[in-house]
């Protein structure tokens, strides 16, 4: 009897203890920080701060965003692969440089180095001509440069950029040979379309939808999988015969060993936010192309392309 007693108080008192403990909080316990690899301003830090802006209301925790621009993003993602892979510090991605710049180059990071959390945005690469151009189709403009060797220029946001590769890719399917214009911009390569110094605009759908809208530019194609909701009169390249797909990819990734637990509550949050009526409606504002993907998906998304410009860069470097 005496020994029930004391293993009776004894009980008691562990609950005791166990009651006046403070409860574990839920993670996240702190803010996080959200590195940006490009500079304050941009499309990518816009669409970071509005994400940002969603999320805390789920995590219940501040985001601060942290700009870390330079080398085509190198610096800031580097700096995200060296980080604590405690979930608290996180940053966004674009494609296809962090892919194509460890391709092209040394980087301090590389695909494994990150942990993907969601993809957010997927902005298809486009054809863009003036409004009075005889070029009304991709067919056409594959004719022509049939016919007429490197006699169509084509500007892009630079050497290595999306829209630079997805041309690269046309030309290997199409077999033909246009003349690149690089630009530092996409708004320098549709004053030089407008001004007709160049043939095509290479950029993404969302980058050109307004001036579709107002009758200054012209799509030709869209390079998805499927229309855009907000470019559903462009056909896709596909729809005109050529099996391009390209773009641009934005999403969170977290340094590589974040705890599986933190990855999916970030994850979550992220597709809270895109499920969000005000969030869509301000992505819709900003051309958002949505598009979430979970962290396998992401990932293996992300190796996918990783082995197409690996193949393309093997077959026609395009740092020459």
């Amino acid at each position: 009897m005496m020994k029930r007693r004391q293993l009776a108080a004894l009980a008691a008192s562990s609950m005791a203890l166990l009651a006046t403990r403070p409860a574990r909080a839920a993670w996240p316990e702190r803010p996080i920080t959200l590195i940006v690899a490009f500079p304050a301003g941009g499309g990518t830090d816009i669409a970071a701060r509005t994400l940002a802006r969603f999320m805390e209301r789920d995590l219940g925790q501040p985001i601060v965003i942290v700009n870390r621009g330079g080398a085509g993003g190198d610096i800031g993602w580097a700096e995200m692969a060296r980080a604590q892979p405690d979930g608290y510090t996180i940053g966004f991605i674009n494609t296809p440089n962090i892919i194509s710049n460890p391709i092209e180059r040394q980087t301090r990071y590389r695909l494994e180095d990150f942990a993907p959390i969601a993809n957010l945005v997927d902005d298809p690469g486009a054809f863009f001509v003036a409004p009075d151009s005889p070029f009304r189709t991709v067919p056409d403009l594959i004719g022509y440069a049939k016919a007429n060797p490197e006699r169509v220029t084509y500007g892009t946001t630079g050497i290595g950029s999306d829209d630079h590769l997805a041309v690269l890719a046309l030309e290997r399917v199409a077999g033909v040979r246009f003349t690149h214009v690089p630009f530092s911009g996409a708004a320098p390569v549709r004053n030089a379309l407008m001004g007709r110094q160049i043939t095509v605009a290479s950029m993404n759908i969302g980058e050109g939808v307004t001036d579709m809208r107002q009758g200054t530019l012209r799509a030709l194609a869209q390079m998805a999988a499927s229309r855009w909701a907000e470019a559903p009169d462009t056909p896709t390249f596909r729809e005109q015969g050529f099996d391009v797909v390209q773009g641009s990819m934005r999403g969170l990734a977290a340094p590589a060993g974040v705890p599986g637990a933190a990855l999916e509550r970030l994850a979550g949050a992220v597709r809270a936010t895109l499920e969000n009526p005000e969030f869509r409606h301000l992505a819709s504002q900003q051309a958002l192309p949505l598009r979430y993907m979970g962290p396998e998906e992401y990932r293996a998304s992300l190796i996918a392309l990783r082995g197409q410009l690996q193949a393309l860069w093997r077959e026609h470097p395009w740092k020459e």
